[in-house]
């Protein structure tokens, strides 16, 4: 059952991630993935307050199932145990952390303002054709 989990956690997280890099671009998807991206940064820096800064709690319980499953020495990112697998380099956490923050506010900037762009009567759109 845990390697169920394992693999369940897996999907779940780096589908999760693809969302908040990628969700903005869909007009559909731009409530639902501010949404999302403003929970992450939430549960990053509220929650993060309470238990270390970065904090993620799909991260926190797929570090529980694989401490069942017997691994030891898990980082504190989820982003630089993938890096690190898939690539077969130690990646420094540091460096991880920063790229990982850099995209997270990228998303959540891109994310804000397309949003608010499409709020906006079309009238007050720079784009918007003339009325003539």
């Amino acid at each position: 059952m845990y390697v169920a989990l394992d693999v369940l956690f897996t999907v779940v997280h780096a589908s999760l991630i693809a969302f908040i890099l990628t969700g903005w671009i869909w007009a559909k998807s731009r409530l639902l993935h501010l949404v999302v991206v403003v929970l992450t940064f939430l549960s990053w820096f509220g929650l993060g307050f309470f238990y270390g800064f970065g904090y993620c709690a799909c991260t926190d319980w797929h570090w529980r199932v694989k401490r069942l499953l017997g691994e030891t020495d898990l980082p504190n990112s989820y982003v630089k145990y993938y890096l690190d697998r898939l690539t077969g380099w130690d990646w420094p956490a540091l460096f991880v952390h920063a790229l990982v923050l850099f995209f997270g506010i990228c998303a959540l900037a891109l994310s804000i303002f397309l949003n608010w762009r499409s709020r906006r009567p079309v009238s007050a759109r720079p784009d918007a054709p003339d009325s003539c």
